[in-house]
């Protein structure tokens, strides 16, 4: 395993970097995408609640590796159907989007929740005092919201972080497809499956502790309060 870390450390970490910057603009994505459609279904719009429902529905009916698929293998050929024949999606761009896809699915159910956890008389007091109904949720719910909503956040960061595993089979440089080639190469399963298991582990149990910390902090705070 020394001579696994000592040859291909750098290769390794490097990976580890690209893993964690997609894990970091799908979750940026993710959270817009989410908000979005976590408002629609909040509202009382119906169509709005039907959008954000079949979204919500279908994304999260999806392998995220077949999803990964479609974006990266099917729309290219789709667009080039349609006559632009140069066209070519990077395998981090059909990374990010298929990650956020999915993750923004799950976000959705998150953020509704957290703004469903607020009592309704917060909104009808900020109503009543002639906010408009954007302006009473973004000043208003969602500062409260975003307390309850942390924790599960870091959660769905660590669960999308694990996801990035998936899109090996599409050719990004991230850590398990750098364990598949240093793999390959050295023929030592045994010892780089156990390094890239390690560098998994580290990443994840520091960021569970994180959440774990943030929660403490969060009940301490309403007990107070």
């Amino acid at each position: 395993m020394s001579t696994i870390i000592k040859t291909y450390g750098n290769m390794l970490l490097s990976s580890l970097g690209n893993t964690l910057l997609l894990t970091l603009l799908a979750l940026i994505f993710a959270m817009i995408i989410g908000l979005i459609f976590a408002l629609m279904n909040v509202g009382k719009n119906r169509v709005f609640n039907f959008i954000g429902t079949v979204y919500v529905d279908a994304v999260r009916g999806v392998p995220l590796i077949v999803l990964a698929y479609f974006i990266y293998f099917g729309v290219p050929q789709g667009i080039k159907m349609i006559g632009f024949t140069n066209f070519k999606l990077p395998a981090l761009q059909a990374g990010v989007i298929a990650l956020s896809m999915n993750c923004g699915a799950y976000m959705a159910e998150i953020i509704r929740a957290g703004i469903e956890s607020v009592d309704k008389g917060q909104m009808e007091a900020a109503r009543s005092l002639g906010l408009p109904y954007g302006t009473s949720m973004r000043r208003v719910v969602l500062p409260q919201a975003i307390r309850t909503m942390i924790p599960s956040i870091i959660n769905q960061f660590i669960i999308t972080l694990k996801d990035t595993s998936i899109l090996s089979v599409i050719g990004f440089p991230e850590l398990t497809n750098m364990g598949k080639t240093i793999s390959g190469n050295t023929f030592k399963s045994l010892q780089t499956w156990a390094v890239v298991g390690i560098m998994y582990m580290v990443v994840i149990v520091t960021l569970s502790r994180v959440a774990k910390y943030i929660e403490r902090r969060i009940k301490r705070g309403k007990e107070q309060y």
